[in-house]
This record gives structure tokens, C-alpha cells and sequence, in this order.
């Protein structure tokens, strides 16, 4: 039992040490809590970059998808993510996409979909949600992310 555990626990550091850094031009992407379905895990992700046109703030905000393939084949995965803003908003689709995942790969985040927004009087709070599934199984449950990039 021992010997499993450390087996176990010593794998699990080797296969950290493995997973590439995330590139620089994903710094500003936060990404919520992973969810699966089957062998394939999803995280969304989501980044939001103020801007000004005259006198009024607007916000660009993206949704992103990592995408994790636990299994020991490659797998066609699609995915798609919804926006919100969080006080009284409704879900409204912003993206899908579909891609290879290889075997025991990460790939991502890649990009799903954007919107822009006028930001409100308040620093209101925008959410997306992501999932995904492999071709042939069923949709993972939602992985969210949100951020409120408004201030003043």
C-alpha cells in the first residue's frame, strides 16, 4: 500500500513538472474551476480589457476553453461558452469551436468568442461559462469564470 501511494504520488510530481507554462499572451486570462466528462476535462476562462471611446468605458471581454484528454487516445472535442452579466443578465451563446486533443494533452486556452460592453455606474461583475464533450459522449457540466473589470 505504501509503495502504491508513493508510486502514485511521485508520478503525479513528474507529471506537473511536465505541463508546459502558459504562454504570454494568455497573463491576463483567469480561469475557473475544471469540470469533466469522461476523459476529457474543461476549465473556462476569461479575460476583460477596459477601453475608452470618448467620454464612455467600454469593456472587451473574451471567453476562453483549456482542455485537458486524461485518456490514452486522442479525441475530437467540441466546446461552447456562454456570457452574462451577473446582476439580472440573461445567457447569451458568444462562441463554439471544436478541436483535436491528443492523448494525455492540454490544449489552451484558446479562445471561444468576445463581446464588448458599456460599463455600467457600478463595477457590475461578468460571467461566462464553458463546457465541452468529447465526440460520442455527453456535455461536461459548466466550468465558470468572471471578473469585473470596470473601475473607475
Amino acid at each position: 500500500m505504501r509503495l502504491r501511494r508513493t508510486a502514485a504520488l511521485t508520478t503525479a510530481t513528474a507529471l506537473a513538472l511536465l505541463i508546459p507554462a502558459a504562454d504570454a499572451n494568455a497573463a491576463g486570462v483567469a480561469c475557473g474551476g475544471g469540470v469533466s466528462s469522461g476523459r476529457v476535462a474543461v476549465n473556462g476562462c476569461i479575460s476583460a480589457q477596459r477601453w475608452k471611446d470618448g467620454k464612455v468605458f467600454f469593456r472587451d471581454i473574451t471567453a476562453y476553453a483549456k482542455l485537458r484528454n486524461t485518456g490514452p487516445r486522442g479525441v475530437n472535442v467540441a466546446y461552447e461558452a456562454f456570457f452574462r452579466i451577473v446582476s439580472g443578465g440573461h445567457w447569451v451563446k458568444i462562441g463554439t469551436g471544436r478541436t483535436y486533443v491528443a492523448a494525455g494533452a492540454t490544449e489552451g486556452p484558446m479562445a471561444i468568442g468576445d463581446t464588448s460592453r458599456v460599463c455600467g455606474p457600478f463595477n457590475v461583475k461578468a460571467e461566462i461559462r464553458v463546457h465541452a464533450k468529447a465526440d460520442g459522449g455527453a456535455w461536461s457540466n459548466w466550468s465558470t469564470a468572471a471578473t469585473s473589470q470596470c473601475q473607475t
